[in-house]
């Protein structure tokens, strides 16, 4: 594997620190005194005023130093920093943390110098963290880079944080409760290195477990996004993300000088990357103190220990409250604690030990619990007693958990000297929590990770292979002829007509341009009939009486033409009436409005909403959030997050409507989000749902005359979808036709079959080692993708793999690295070559500079093969043979 990118400025052994000063509370000085004891392997000082600093020599320039560092540290004004970054790239130093506040955050003068920054290190090839941080600290190097008042503890946690503030907080509070990290990062301003590049770092460090993460703006969606859900694959993320609020948005805008856009969607789009997201500072330190113990839960099922009844009772509601599983207690854990406690215990889940409860009791419950095969977590909380010492019974818990794998909370209530009690239960590796609901908060979001896991298991195609075409020719037209009219809004006859063109249910409309054409049109189609104005500039029909129901004969549809006319003109005389728009009345027993809409977030890019629907929207406000392409199963979670979701499941004698038909309609649009960028908003709203299906009653779409053409791989999306255009069937050498398509979450027991039916010797020369069998994180791993950035093609026949080619990008972000199997009976016939051609393809439209190989030298095969499609040997190791192939 190659050398991640920013490993040298993540993760240096090397440091140079412009600016350094004996100046006493100056940012030089205060770095300075931290870097020179950080146990780095090398350190240098940067002062053309001064020949020593703190006793240590110090040199004129970066360029003057005895060798050239991995990273500089800037804490100079910030006038001077453009010309420090120059120099840096002249010195062939091409990583800097720039502490220096001053730019961007400070207004156009400050973003101008920014900019220079910026374009000097373009010039040099250097990558930046920051301005405005707090700085770096990675705990196995000796790095610390920053002017917190505490330094970091080792351990397996990272913090990715815009706000030093809050890193500093976090520093100090982990301190005091023994939590280490592997690595802490203040992005600051983030004018270059984001979230995105720094959880691709975090992905494959072997020094990190989890990730914590404080959010205030997005620079980049779809590069963050990306990154998330690949760190969501392979370990815990879980974010404080703050502007909540319009003022709070407001406030972390101008804080980091990135877009923040809705609160909703950045919730969905953590929720889509399989993260979990936490809203106050409490509860990311109740995550962080979790995820510190290292022992996560299998499952959702918690049993609470008490010597108190009504912190159980706390407990319980807490745990209602968010979503976690109380377990219920077997008959042979019952007998167990029959025999054990009181006759007055409680006999249920909480488990109340009753207030005398000596240490041994503690012992003999949590025991009990953590034995119940319907138990997966157990809390343990105590109450201050003079029976018992805290100490005494924080012993005793944690002795019964060292005897089981699973995980044990501790909530010791009013404690107070808790040191005793704290070592031994932390020393169990039992995370302590103040309060009952920080510790059920703290075990829920492990529980809301596992849930959001399944929604990376979900890979929408922009449009599925079993859906029909879209008539694309004819979305184009009325968008052109709306264009043309110097619109940007189509009338609802049009929007209806694109609605159409991807196969959703719209009820048939006629327009009309007088009396006498309403009343024909109400005739063809029959009565009763809807009546509603036809204007580009009347949005809200119903607002200026544009809208008329059930009108039953032919005078009333004549006499509602006329007052519709005169009201509109009253109240909005310079709108252009086009007529009115005759449609049936659409009547269907039990049925309910709501609403499907897509809007345009500034970060995230399209998203679709989902709600109450009818005239009081905005007043109900009852809507959830997705982030495109959505499948069937998606939709589904996006309707049952509203409010709505009960009454349309069905209630007392109301039966339930379609929910399948709303899911293929939400679908529906988001085959529309995914293939027309120029579609910017869209209001169906209401739909009528009901027991027999779902219908499009008004539709309103807004059209973004900026984004006309398709952007390459789906640009205007934050979630690449599914390639299906990447499927096909093709021969091979001796006419046998087999299908190729991407690799999907659901193929995980074909991959195992696969695996399992090649030789030993096929194993060896893939893997380069003798694996019995797939791993179980390998084999998610292998089928969990994300399309923006990695891609396995597999090739079928009577529905079994028989050959699998993939391609992931390597540490430097810049090239990918390919492997390549067949299985044994099918070699020989022209299928590696295929895979290969198809990988080596698509890896450069993925904008990828070079793809590598590495080939067991043995394997004349394969190094033939790759020989014979233009890959050249770049290096021989050992047995290891490494290919590479130039794309740009």
């Amino acid at each position: 594997m190659l050398r991640h990118a920013l490993q040298s400025l993540l993760a240096p052994h090397s440091v140079a620190l412009v600016g350094a000063t004996e100046r006493p509370g100056a940012l030089g000085d205060l770095v300075h005194r931290k870097l020179a004891a950080g146990g780095l392997r090398a350190f240098f000082a940067v002062n053309p005023k001064h020949g020593s600093v703190h006793g240590l020599p110090c040199y004129p320039s970066l360029d003057a130093l005895p060798e050239r560092p991995e990273l500089a540290v800037v804490a100079t004004p910030a006038r001077t920093v453009p010309g420090v970054v120059a120099q840096a790239g002249r010195a062939g130093i091409r990583s800097a943390l720039v502490l220096t506040s001053g730019f961007a955050e400070i207004g156009p003068a400050g973003k101008a110098l920014q900019d220079e920054m910026l374009a000097a290190a373009r010039e040099g090839g250097v990558r930046i963290v920051g301005p405005n941080c707090l700085g770096l600290m990675r705990t196995d190097t000796g790095l610390d880079a920053t002017f917190a008042r505490t330094a970091a503890r080792p351990g397996r946690l990272a913090l990715v944080s815009q706000s030093g503030a809050i890193c500093a907080a976090l520093l100090d509070w982990a301190a005091s409760a023994g939590v280490g990290f592997s690595s802490v990062v203040s992005l600051g301003g983030a004018a270059d290195v984001d979230f995105g590049e720094v959880l691709d770092f975090l992905v494959p460090d072997t020094a990190t477990d989890a990730i914590l993460l404080y959010v205030e703006g997005i620079h980049d969606a779809r590069k963050f996004l990306s990154a998330l859900r690949a760190a969501a694959r392979v370990k815990p993320v879980v974010a404080l993300k703050v502007g909540r609020y319009a003022s709070g948005s407001r406030a972390a805008s101008s804080h980091t000088g990135a877009l923040v856009g809705s609160d909703a969607v950045f919730d969905a789009a953590l929720r889509r990357g399989g993260s979990v997201r936490v809203k106050t500072y409490t509860q990311l330190f109740a995550a962080a103190r979790m995820l510190a113990s290292r022992r996560l839960p299998r499952g959702g099922r918690l049993a609470i220990v008490t010597n108190g009844g009504g912190p159980g009772v706390v407990a319980a509601d807490s745990a209602a409250e968010n979503g976690v599983s109380l377990a219920s207690l077997s008959e042979e854990t019952l007998s167990f604690l029959d025999a054990r406690l009181p006759p007055q215990w409680s006999h249920a889940n909480p488990i109340d030990i009753i207030g005398d409860a000596p240490a041994q009791r503690f012992s003999d419950a949590t025991a009990a619990a953590l034995a119940d095969p319907g138990v997966d977590a157990v809390l343990a909380m105590y109450s201050p007693v003079a029976v018992t010492q805290p100490g005494d019974a924080a012993r005793a818990v944690a002795a019964a958990a060292g005897a089981s794998q699973k995980p044990v909370l501790a909530a010791w209530l009013g404690d107070l000297d808790p040191q005793e009690s704290r070592a031994a239960l932390e020393g169990a590796g039992i995370p302590n929590f103040y309060t009952p609901e920080n510790a059920v908060e703290a075990f829920g979001f492990v529980q809301a990770y596992r849930r959001n896991q399944a929604q990376l298991l979900e890979v929408p195609a922009a449009v599925p292979a079993e859906e029909p075409a879209p008539d694309l020719a004819r979305a184009a037209r009325l968008r052109d002829a709306a264009l043309a009219q110097g619109r940007e809004t189509l009338t609802e006859d049009e929007a209806k007509a694109l609605l159409a063109c991807f196969g959703l249910p719209v009820p048939r409309n006629i327009v009309a341009g007088s009396r006498e054409a309403a009343v024909a049109a109400a005739r063809e189609i029959g009565f009763p009939v809807a009546m509603k104005i036809h204007s580009p500039d009347l949005a809200h029909k119903s607002d200026v009486g544009g809208v008329r129901l059930d009108l039953h004969t032919a005078d009333i549809v004549a006499a509602a033409y006329e007052e519709m006319m005169r009201n509109v003109r009253a109240l909005r005389p310079r709108a252009r009436v086009e007529g009115v728009a005759i449609q049936p009345m659409l009547r269907y027993e039990h049925s309910r409005e709501v609403l499907v809409g897509v809007a345009t977030d500034p970060v995230f890019g399209p998203v679709i909403s989902f709600g109450s629907g009818g005239v009081a929207v905005e007043a109900v406000r009852d809507t959830a959030v997705a982030i495109p392409p959505l499948n069937a199963a998606l939709a589904r979670e996006l309707i049952e997050r509203t409010r709505v979701h009960r009454l349309l499941a069905g209630y007392r004698n109301v039966p339930a409507v379609d929910l399948d038909a709303l899911a293929a309609l939400l679908c529906g649009v988001s085959r529309m989000v995914c293939i027309l960028p120029w579609l910017k908003e869209m209001d169906l709203n209401p739909v009528l749902a009901h027991p027999g299906g779902a219908i499009v009653a008004d539709a309103r779409v807004v059209l973004d005359p900026a984004r006309l053409e398709m952007p390459p791989r789906y640009g205007h999306m934050a979630i690449h979808p599914y390639p299906v255009e990447l499927e096909s069937e093709l021969a091979l050498r001796d006419g046998t036709r087999v299908a190729v398509r991407p690799m999907r979450p659901g193929d995980v027991d074909l991959e195992r079959r696969f695996f399992d039916g090649l030789s030993e010797h096929s194993r060896y020369q893939r893997f380069m080692q003798y694996l019995p069998k797939l791993p179980p994180q390998m084999l998610a791993r292998f089928t969990q993708l994300d399309y923006d950035r990695e891609l396995a093609l597999v090739a079928l026949h009577e529905h079994a793999f028989i050959g699998v080619g993939r391609y992931a990008p390597n540490p430097d972000g810049q090239t990918a690295e390919f492997a390549l199997v067949v299985a044994d009976a099918w070699q020989g016939k022209g299928l590696g070559r295929i895979l290969l051609g198809k990988l080596r393809e698509e890896a450069r439209k993925a904008g990828y500079a070079a793809l590598y190989g590495n080939i067991l030298e043995a394997n004349h095969d394969m190094l033939d093969l790759a020989l014979r499609l233009g890959f050249r040997v770049l290096s021989r190791e050992g047995s290891d043979v490494t290919v590479v192939s130039r794309l740009a």
